[in-house]
């Protein structure tokens, strides 16, 4: 597997780092965050150093996946929680910090004061049509 010396997960990873390791398989690693956004919020990261969600391979991106009901459900057993956010920053522009793909797994409540901003729009005459195009163009393989 892919691995970066300099990278904070590689290190975690490889058990240089100590960390509140809740889940581990042969491809992925979940962990308690050190600066949570709430009591519980997990990462969970591939062990294979990719920079982004689009570098990484299918079936390492699947493994991510596979896993995220069976932590949830944990998350919401262990914080009461009613609920939870998944979210994944897809390079710096999206807010990723560290450059290794993480998943944030983040227990909610109501009222917890956390929100997040999601100022919707609306499409220009035609423009849906162009984007589902290109899209589709973009998607054939």
């Amino acid at each position: 597997m892919p691995s970066d010396s300099d990278c904070v997960f590689c290190k975690i990873i490889a058990r240089a780092i100590p960390a509140h390791v809740i889940y581990e398989d042969d491809a992925v690693l979940a962990f308690l965050d050190i600066s949570p956004l709430a009591p519980g919020h997990a990462l969970i990261v591939p062990k294979g150093h990719y920079g982004l969600l689009t570098d990484m391979p299918e079936a390492v991106a699947a493994s991510m996946m596979r896993m995220l009901p069976e932590l949830g459900k944990a998350a919401m057993t262990v914080t009461q929680a009613p609920g939870f956010n998944i979210l994944l920053n897809n390079g710096s522009v999206a807010g990723q910090v560290v450059g290794h793909v993480h998943i944030h797994l983040i227990p909610r409540r109501p009222d917890d004061g956390l929100g997040y901003r999601w100022p919707t729009g609306q499409y220009a005459e035609g423009e849906a049509e162009r984007v589902h195009s290109s899209y589709r163009r973009a998607l054939q393989r």
